[in-house]
């Protein structure tokens, strides 16, 4: 990475502006952090920064509150929970700009941390507002950026603060940006990617970025149907992006000439209600019923799958296998992560749903590195400048 990370800079005695990723999921009668995982994530700058003496302020967002405060959606719970983790007392202030808030500030003591109230309550955060960066700024000598899931948005907290600050990485975002770029760069091989989700066109960017770099490609969850449908054949109610087909068509001559070997499933799981409510059966890749549509990879699929990914010494996944959010469906993608997490290889788990899924499962311990940012991860496998990453201070 040939970004300045929180280690390059003195942090001793300073006030650090510090934007974290606390965007949990809470129980909504008691406001109590329900999977406290990103909070974990960032555990390692946080407590690098109370280890050397500096005055640590927190920022986050939190939900979508459309630049409105709203109740249910302060970070109490969220310092209750990162002051169990901690085990030492974390601030909170009513706001996160202003003169009370800058007091408050003030105040800190080394080793001590405080969180600001939820920055998305102001619109001008998701605007990249300059005058409210430049309050924001007031609050630290240094930024550190230790939110990876939102560095690709130019927002005052990734982007705005670091025209008025020396800015540099943390501890998560450096794991993040190492261990994907490794992967894309420097993979030990066979290197194979399993793509998954919905669709098609959640993915053409990945797909399109990193296809000549693959030696196997393996497409499952719904977005196959419609490279099926390149084949020829019918895939009942599946959802086929029609203006992706051309793509999809193109990408599998691709692979082809640059010799990567592409996987389709070889029979499905199908229903005719996406929730469950329907039965289900497995069929053929060949035979999937008018009114049905894919809902998992099938037990046939999951095999073929499973022999070449053991094979494989670098793993990439983007996507589940069905909608393994209902449990009759989730076969494919716990199939999937079980055998990932068992594998003597690299193994990385992009974010989002599939992220979501692996760790619902108690499986993240078992990969090599589960990334916390879904569309970040995204726009970094895309080839894409991540806007957050940009503005920080290089190395050189």
């Amino acid at each position: 990475m040939d970004k300045l990370t929180v280690r390059d800079v003195p942090v001793r005695g300073k006030r650090v502006l510090v934007r974290v990723d606390f965007n949990v999921p809470l129980d909504k009668e008691r406001g109590a952090v329900t999977d406290d995982t990103r909070i974990k994530e960032s555990l390692p700058t946080i407590r690098y920064l109370m280890d050397n003496g500096a005055r640590v302020v927190l920022m986050s967002h939190l939900g979508r509150p459309d630049g409105k405060v709203v109740g249910s959606l302060r970070m109490g719970g969220v310092a209750k929970r990162l002051s169990e983790l901690l085990g030492k007392p974390v601030r909170t202030v009513a706001d996160c700009i202003g003169p009370e808030v800058e007091k408050a500030v003030g105040q800190l003591q080394a080793g001590e941390v405080v969180l600001l109230e939820n920055i998305r309550f102001h619109a001008e955060e998701e605007k990249n507002d300059a005058a409210f960066s430049q309050a924001l700024a007031r609050l630290g000598d240094v930024f550190v950026n230790d939110a990876f899931g939102t560095t690709h948005r130019a927002h005052a907290s990734t982007v705005g603060v670091t025209r008025y600050l020396p800015s540099v990485a943390g501890l998560l975002v450096e794991k993040e940006l190492k261990a994907l770029g490794q992967a894309l760069e420097e993979p030990a091989r066979p290197f194979a990617a399993l793509v998954g989700g919905a669709k098609i066109s959640d993915k053409m960017g990945v797909v399109g970025n990193i296809l000549k770099k693959l030696d196997l490609l393996l497409i499952g969850g719904g977005m196959a149907a419609t490279f099926l449908k390149v084949k020829g054949l019918e895939v009942g109610g599946s959802l086929v992006e029609v203006d992706r087909i051309v793509w999809a068509e193109k990408m599998m001559r691709e692979a082809e000439e640059s010799r990567v070997r592409l996987l389709l499933p070889v029979d499905f799981v199908v229903s005719e209600k996406p929730d469950g409510s329907a039965p289900s059966q497995t069929v053929r890749a060949n035979a999937i019923p008018a009114r049905s549509l894919v809902v998992d990879i099938g037990p046939e699929t999951v095999k073929s799958f499973s022999a070449e990914l053991r094979k494989c010494k670098t793993v990439l996944w983007n996507g589940p296998m069905g909608i393994f959010e209902v449990p009759g469906f989730a076969s494919g993608t716990r199939a999937m992560a079980e055998l990932l997490a068992g594998l003597n290889a690299t193994t990385i788990v992009g974010g989002g749903s599939t992220a979501e899924a692996v760790v619902n499962m108690g499986l993240k311990d078992r990969m090599t590195h589960v990334s916390t940012g879904g569309g970040a991860s995204l726009t970094f496998l895309e080839g894409e400048t991540l806007p957050g990453v940009a503005a920080l201070q290089d190395k050189k």
